[in-house]
């Protein structure tokens, strides 16, 4: 019998593995689905839900593990958890493969399979497996609503017996999938948006959403983008030049959200403590990228602080403050990858290591670290 747990996470990270919805789904491929009670509380799913759906609600994580084929986690699990799998068994989570490498490791020395929800290739058919843009959408909906909450002043433009309000003024800076989703909430809340990125294929993307492109545009620019649709490291010289635009044009913005990430990286800086504190008093910055060091220099990671009157937010685990959205999103991401790895027919595990879907993610093998990014070639 194919054994998948799901343990509870710890103190900080409010979200789960698996959703009711994905449990129904995951017992019809033949899986025995042991969930640790209480696990889904923080993302409004009782006991009683997953039971009803054909989970087998244990007492202790302790309980889940033993001799489970599959774990299944939002956060990287502890190599104690791991070593009470199954020899061989498959662990799928975000193992945020960059941070903590011993700890990595250790838990890779447990001789599980290791696979890393980070590492999913952005191709057509892994869409629906792409953890990374379901939680950035919902994170980028949430900075513009926190920051309009924030903010002291109406969002869109009045026009009354009194006289006009003026719409505030809305800058993204980064265009993936938490800007674009920013752009289209500050779009819809009445703001007067503007966005920038260093991938040119964004400009249209912005435009089409109603926002204004932000950048400088020369030939460097034209080349910033990897095959895998990720941002390029800038020239000093080109990040000159940007810096100096976006510093004028951050002057008369009354809301920023930056969201730039560059995988493995620390966070790009893009807002310099000068340039946050030339903006009026009242002005909101919404830093996205707390959790890897932020875009803004003033920025101190899961701290609200105020500096010369702007108010700079800097979230950590932002999509879980809606953990219930993120928690349900993440759980069919998890699911339509463990369908590729499940043969209904026998109800055990199949991986076909050939799957590209497969060697984008797979972490460590048989004891070893094995992806191309984490190895020393591979550096």
């Amino acid at each position: 019998m194919l054994t998948i747990a799901v343990t509870a996470e710890n103190a900080d990270e409010p979200r789960v593995a698996v959703s009711p919805e994905t449990v129904k789904k995951y017992t019809a491929l033949g899986a025995t689905v042991k969930v640790e009670s209480g696990a889904g509380t923080r993302s409004l799913f009782t006991d009683d839900m997953y039971k009803a759906q054909g989970a087998e609600i244990v007492g202790s994580a302790n309980e889940a593990l033993n001799g489970a084929d599959i774990l299944i986690k939002v956060r990287r699990p502890s190599s104690e958890e791991v070593s009470q799998l199954k020899d061989g068994a498959l662990v799928i989570a975000n193992l945020q493969p960059f941070d903590d490498r011993p700890g990595l490791e250790a838990l890779a020395g447990n001789k599980a399979t290791l696979f890393s929800m980070e590492f999913m290739p952005r191709i057509t058919r892994a869409q629906s497996m792409d953890v990374l843009s379901s939680q950035a959408n919902l994170a980028g909906y949430k900075a513009v609503v926190d920051a309009a909450s924030m903010f002291g002043r109406a969002m869109p433009m009045m026009t009354t017996a009194a006289g006009t309000v003026p719409a505030a003024r809305v800058f993204i800076m980064g265009v993936g999938v938490a800007g674009l989703q920013a752009i289209a909430t500050a779009k819809r809340l009445g703001g007067i948006v503007t966005a920038t990125d260093v991938r040119p294929a964004t400009k249209e993307q912005v435009q089409s959403l109603g926002g204004k492109f932000i950048a400088v545009e020369d030939d460097e620019f034209k080349q910033a983008q990897t095959a895998a649709g990720y941002a390029k490291p800038m020239s000093e010289a080109y990040q000159k030049k940007q810096a100096e635009l976006v510093a004028e044009h951050i002057k008369s913005q009354d809301i920023v959200v930056t969201t730039a990430l560059i995988p493995g990286r620390p966070a790009p800086r893009l807002i310099s403590a000068e340039m946050a504190r030339s903006m009026k008093a009242g002005s909101i910055i919404v830093d996205l990228a707390a959790e890897r060091g932020g875009n803004c220099e003033l920025t101190k990671p899961g701290e609200t602080i105020e500096d010369n009157g702007i108010t700079i937010f800097g979230p950590i685990n932002y999509s879980g403050r809606l953990a219930f959205n993120a928690s349900s999103l993440y759980a069919r991401n998890l699911l339509s990858f463990l369908t590729t790895l499940i043969n209904k027919d026998e109800k055990a595990v199949a991986v076909n290591w050939d799957d590209d879907i497969v060697k984008g993610t797979l972490v460590a093998k048989d004891g070893q670290i094995v992806h191309p990014s984490l190895t020393q070639s591979g550096n």
